[in-house]
C-alpha cells in the first residue's frame, strides 16, 4: 500500500486539490433567496431594487387562462393541502371511500352532466358514484386521474379521453356555450 501512494502521491494530490477548488466553488457560491408569490414569476432580493428603477422588458407572454373559476378556501392552496390532498386519494382508493366528493366544487347542485357530448345517462351515473357530480371537478382532473377512472368504466373505457369530456367540461364550468358551440357543435 505505501509502494502505490509513493508511486502516485503527484496525482492524488492533484486530485485532492481538484475536489477542495470544486467543493469551493460550489458550497462558497451565494445562494439565491427566491420568494414565492400568487404573482406570475417569483420575486428575487436582486430583482426588486432593478423594478423600481426601470422594469426589464420580458418575452411576450400570455397568461394562460385558468379553466376553472376560482376556489374559494379549497384545497391546493399550499403544501400542506396539496400533500392532504394526496393522502385521501391514495388512502380512498385503497379502503374504496369516495375521496372525490371533498374536493372543491362537489358542492351544491349537480349539474346535468348529459349536456356533454358522449355522456348518456349510464356514464353520468358511473361518474356522480365516483363523486364528480358537477363541471367543474371534471374540468380539473389531471390526465393522470382521468387514466384512473377511465380504467373503472368498464364498456366506457376510453369515452372521457375520445369525447374530450374534460375539454368539454371546461367551458361548461365557466359558463362560455359561445366557445362550447364553436368547439363541439349545439348544445
Amino acid at each position: 500500500m505505501s509502494e502505490l501512494l509513493n508511486a502516485y502521491w503527484p496525482m492524488i494530490l492533484v486530485a485532492v486539490a481538484i475536489g477542495l477548488v470544486v467543493g469551493l466553488v460550489i458550497f462558497r457560491r451565494p445562494k439565491q433567496r427566491v420568494t414565492l408569490s400568487k404573482a406570475d414569476t417569483p420575486v428575487r432580493p436582486h430583482m426588486a431594487a432593478v423594478s423600481h428603477e426601470q422594469p426589464i422588458p420580458s418575452p411576450a407572454i400570455t397568461p394562460r387562462a385558468d379553466p376553472v373559476p376560482a376556489r374559494d378556501g379549497g384545497e391546493g392552496n399550499g403544501m400542506g393541502d396539496e400533500m392532504a390532498a394526496a393522502a385521501s386519494d391514495v388512502i380512498g382508493e385503497v379502503i374504496g371511500a369516495p375521496v372525490h366528493s371533498n374536493l372543491p366544487g362537489s358542492h351544491g347542485v349537480p349539474d346535468d352532466l348529459q349536456r356533454m357530448k358522449g355522456v348518456g345517462p349510464k356514464l353520468a351515473g358511473l361518474l356522480q358514484a365516483r363523486g364528480l357530480t358537477r363541471f367543474e371537478q371534471i374540468a380539473a382532473l389531471t390526465p393522470g386521474e382521468v387514466t384512473l377512472i377511465d380504467a373503472e368504466l368498464g364498456a366506457f373505457k376510453g369515452r372521457l379521453t375520445r369525447d374530450r369530456v374534460v375539454e368539454q367540461a371546461t367551458f361548461l364550468a365557466r359558463g362560455d356555450q359561445a366557445g362550447y358551440e364553436a368547439a363541439f357543435g349545439k348544445l
